[in-house]
């Protein structure tokens, strides 16, 4: 019986002792797990049609852009980023998958059908759910992920519930609002004419109060997001619908724009330039488009402000950019995007180049400007970079990480590529274009012609060198070809029912 007793003893000794080393291990891997860094946050987000030249940052002296411009100072301009499109769902698409719209066949705006002397090539009205999205990617290592505002990248079956986000806001089939920015309540306000705003009439986004504005609306929703998910990494895709027509914004911030337009000096120079068929502005000067952007400026600065109080400034990654150049040439000219040629819905320079700016805390220098290109099919490597993920060069074919270039690097790239092989709505002739080292060559479909300019001495491309530089030209022509084939870029096709007028 002793030495049972004596055995049991020993034996609960033994067991104490080992319970206390296991304790301790375990006390000391939650301690490590505890010091593990957590990911970075990323905030992407994207204006709707906003033109290189529509930030005071980037030029601007009509637009006023306070709060973009501090997150200009703190982070990194970007004066040389595109859009994958010079229209908004095959950009948008490009940014969810990494791919040039050729390659997923989704390089029109989703319902456009424009016919004239040439058929629009066949294109997918929808993101095939077979991409591996960048909301997916994240999602799988542990990122909470938010969308909010405009999506535009297929019906309900394909709404961004079903890409990889947890939550959706707003995100549907439609481009813009069909009638108004506000909610039913502003039906009967003179300053916001128009009816029922289409989106409070999905589940994805419920009624506010009477008097509410999208875009405060949507910028709310995200705040919220944030608030809540502040403890995990997490993913706000915050997509505005502005600045696309309609159109329409708040009294008091119409009225500020129309008093400092009044006391302006007349601007010299023409308000309009021929372009092919349509005209071009030249003149930034329209008061409600102003307030537009001034709501979309403070929407960034109530952002931002709220990252600085959770704390989470220097773990938030944030990235500013624009789905296509400025509407300049049709629809209300609503812009104008000098010194770049032509808009949204042209292979110009002011149809794809677009205002991006980059703050990653650690990495860009406050302030500091960075001229390599880049364009949006690079967003979905650069997340995973930052986020310390394996790259997925199967599904991100076409982008490449742009941390290099942002720590004053430069990128293994030797060209960016356009296919727009549509007529768009704002006059643009159907094309695709190539833009290799400083020079840039567009290939017009309907008669096989080509433009080419050296964008570091010519921005506004307005001198064609294509005859005086005939061998860079058959050149750069010869890769966009080769490019067009190796991602099996869909062409256009005679249109037999054709007249020509």
């Amino acid at each position: 019986m002793e030495d049972y007793i004596t055995m049991n003893k020993a034996t609960r000794t033994f067991s104490l002792m080992t319970l206390m080393i296991i304790s301790a291990c375990l006390l000391a891997s939650a301690s490590v797990l505890a010091a593990k860094p957590k990911k970075p946050n990323i905030v992407f987000i994207l204006v709707d049609d906003l033109g290189w030249t529509d930030i005071a940052c980037f030029g601007s002296k009509f637009y006023e852009t306070p709060n973009i411009d501090v997150l200009a100072k703190s982070g990194e301009k970007m004066t040389s980023a595109y859009a994958a499109c010079p229209v908004c769902s095959p950009t948008r698409g490009s940014i969810m998958t990494g791919k040039y719209p050729a390659r997923t066949q989704t390089t029109d705006f989703f319902g456009g059908n424009r016919r004239a002397k040439l058929l629009p090539a066949p294109y997918k009205h929808y993101l095939p759910l077979e991409e591996v999205t960048i909301a997916e990617a994240l999602k799988e290592h542990g990122y909470r992920t938010f969308f909010a505002g405009k999506w535009h990248l297929g019906g309900e079956d394909y709404f961004p519930e079903k890409q990889g986000f947890d939550i959706n806001k707003g995100g549907g089939w439609s481009g813009a609002p069909y009638k108004s920015y506000g909610n039913p309540g502003l039906e009967k306000d003179p300053n916001l004419p128009g009816g029922y705003f289409s989106l409070y009439a999905n589940p994805h986004l419920e009624d506010g109060p009477k008097g509410e504005y999208l875009t405060d609306r949507l910028t709310d929703e995200a705040v919220k997001f944030i608030e809540a998910n502040k403890a995990d990494p997490f993913f706000v895709y915050l997509s505005f619908y502005s600045v696309h027509n309609p159109l329409q914004a708040k009294p008091e911030y119409i009225k500020k724009f129309k008093e400092k337009l009044a006391k302006m000096p007349k601007p010299k120079g023409p308000e309009f330039i021929p372009e092919h068929k349509n005209k071009a502005r030249q003149i930034q000067q329209n008061p409600v488009y102003a307030a537009m952007i001034y709501s979309v400026d403070e929407n960034v600065g109530k952002l931002m402000k709220k990252l600085d109080e959770l704390g989470l400034t220097d773990d938030t990654v944030v990235v500013f950019t624009s789905d296509n150049g400025g509407l300049s040439t049709s629809e209300g000219h609503n812009t104008a995007n000098l010194p770049l040629r032509g808009g949204k819905g042209w292979l110009y320079e002011g149809g794809v180049r677009v205002p991006t700016i980059v703050r990653f805390p650690g990495v860009t220098k406050a302030g500091s400007v960075c001229d390599v290109p880049v364009t949006s099919t690079d967003y979905y490597p650069t997340f995973l970079d930052i986020a310390g993920l394996p790259a997925k060069p199967k599904q991100h074919a076409d982008g490449v990480s742009i941390v290099a270039a942002l720590k004053g690097g430069k990128l293994d790239r030797k060209a960016i590529y356009w296919h727009y092989p549509h007529y768009g709505n704002q006059g643009g002739r159907p094309g695709s274009s190539v833009r290799a080292g400083d020079y840039k060559l567009i290939e017009f479909f309907e008669d096989d012609s080509v433009e080419l300019y050296n964008l570091r001495d010519d921005l506004g491309e307005k001198k064609d060198l294509s005859a005086a530089m005939p061998e860079k030209a058959d050149e750069l022509r010869k890769m966009l070809h080769a490019w067009r084939a190796k991602v099996d870029a869909k062409m256009m096709k005679p249109n037999p029912a054709y007249k020509q007028k």
